[in-house]
């Protein structure tokens, strides 16, 4: 009876979160490196609404089936590994996590330029609804050049959720522990798979666009440049970072995508995993976006302002097989580890991601 009155005010919360997140595009993604080798993939997660994440662990042997359009049912698998991460408004799919081989794949909005496969009633034992590929992603491959093989083999198609009244338009980042990245999205009907050398993600537009557009920062360097003399006038930088004098500061997805790509590949990742970690929640303190500042021009139908916040930011440590998150209201670092697990459960396992900041006091 608990389960059931939860699933109802997390579909309720669904509707309004979902509607509102239409126009919510303000994830990022970033990969760390350690020097001695552990990967680390770290994002942030934006909506207007508290969509009640927990952390999940579905366990290896788990039965699945899949959503195809019209309500018919779609692919079945059952899981071959054991993965950890947050879902969403009460669903039993992961949006961002890893699975016991270090693989990793997160889920971001992609508004505006996603367009899905095309579907035939023929096609419906091998079709998944987009919030359903990350899982099935991770519960079936142990890394990225096994994910390239496999991914055309399964028809991802526009599956409206009945709770969201749409199909979420979504694409996917996969990284391994390795350290190779993919970015997979569905554009036009068509499937398309690009390396991912940064290992960063953002929104829209299409990830082979952000890419180019980072041409047009070519003059950016880690060092502060040379003092320059014009008509006889000495101009010196006012003091450090001036080398990256015109870093695009605001919350847009080709901004943020701009900034990824500088701070990941500027930043001292540490020695170890656990200094990525680190490391990646220092970055991505530069995309927290605080509740209101973020909005749209209108108010919703109850006459609240309809604002993006950073609800959570997640890292997932691929060498331990470690979810990590901090929440917009606990700032506290947290931890799972699947590795410590009963990784052959009968069912999935939840964590939850709520608490409030606690503030200690250091005087007597």
């Amino acid at each position: 009876m608990k389960r059931t009155v939860r699933n109802l005010v997390a579909n309720a919360l669904a509707v309004g979160a979902l509607l509102v997140a239409q126009t919510a595009e303000a994830c990022t993604g970033i990969r760390l490196i350690a020097s001695n080798g552990d990967v680390v993939f770290a994002r942030t997660l934006e909506f207007a609404l508290d969509l009640e994440s927990e952390v999940i662990m579905v366990p290896r042997g788990y039965a699945r089936t899949g959503t195809a359009p019209g309500g018919r049912a779609g692919m079945r698998w059952t899981s071959r590994y054991a993965s950890l991460g947050a879902n969403g408004v009460g669903l039993p799919f992961i949006f961002d996590g890893l699975n016991e081989k270090g693989l990793a794949v997160g889920t971001f909005y992609f508004p505006t330029t996603a367009g899905y496969q095309a579907f035939s009633p023929a096609d419906a034992r091998r079709t998944l609804a987009p919030w359903e590929l990350g899982s099935w992603l991770l519960e079936s491959f142990a890394s990225v050049e096994e994910v390239r093989r496999n991914i055309a083999n399964v028809v991802v198609a526009d599956v409206v959720y009945p709770a969201w009244g749409f199909t979420p338009p979504v694409h996917y980042i996969v990284n391994d522990a390795s350290g190779k990245s993919i970015v997979i999205e569905y554009i036009g009907g068509k499937l398309n798979v690009h390396d991912n050398p940064l290992g960063i993600m953002a929104n829209s537009p299409s990830f082979d666009w952000h890419m180019t557009n980072l041409r047009n920062y070519v003059n950016f360097t880690l060092t502060n440049p040379a003092p320059v003399t014009i008509g006889g006038v000495k101009l010196q930088p006012f003091g450090m970072g001036a080398g990256m004098l015109g870093l695009p500061g605001d919350f847009t997805p080709p901004s943020r995508f701009v900034r990824a790509a500088a701070f990941a590949t500027s930043v001292d990742p540490g020695k170890t995993g656990d200094d990525a970690v680190l490391a990646a929640f220092h970055v991505l303190n530069n995309f927290d976006i605080p509740k209101g500042a973020a909005r749209e021009g209108h108010k919703d139908e109850r006459g609240n302002v309809v604002a993006d916040y950073t609800t959570w930011t997640s890292a997932n440590d691929l060498a331990r097989r470690r979810f990590l998150f901090r929440t917009y209201d606990n700032s506290q670092i947290r931890s799972v580890e699947l590795m410590k697990l009963d990784l052959n459960a009968k069912g999935i396992t939840s964590f939850s991601m709520q608490g409030k900041e606690q503030i200690r006091a250091l005087n007597p």
